[in-house]
């Protein structure tokens, strides 16, 4: 199984899988609207992979074949990260 992977210009670590043959303008108005302007990121054969970096390959697989999309969200960061991250940049 091939797909397209597109990735948000304006949120970072979002990224969208369109199935083999599906193009962005096949999506619905309101999930091209969030997912702002897409830039290409790069052609995967999932029938290839084991695993994937920050998604469950199962997941996606399932999605690609039912919806024609997958949509990969950023990963939540626990409160102590926020923390962290906010004290260092002081």
């Amino acid at each position: 199984m091939r797909c397209t992977v597109y990735r948000s210009a304006s949120k970072a670590y979002t990224y969208l899988y369109l199935a083999d043959g599906k193009e962005l303008e096949d999506l619905p108005d309101f999930l091209l609207e969030m997912f702002g302007q897409a830039e290409l990121f790069l052609e995967l054969d999932l029938g290839k992979r084991q695993k994937l970096a920050q998604a469950d390959l199962e997941t996606v697989r399932q999605q690609l074949a039912s919806k024609g999309f997958y949509l990969q969200l950023p990963p939540e960061q626990s409160v102590d990260a926020l923390l962290q991250q906010q004290f260092s940049q002081q």
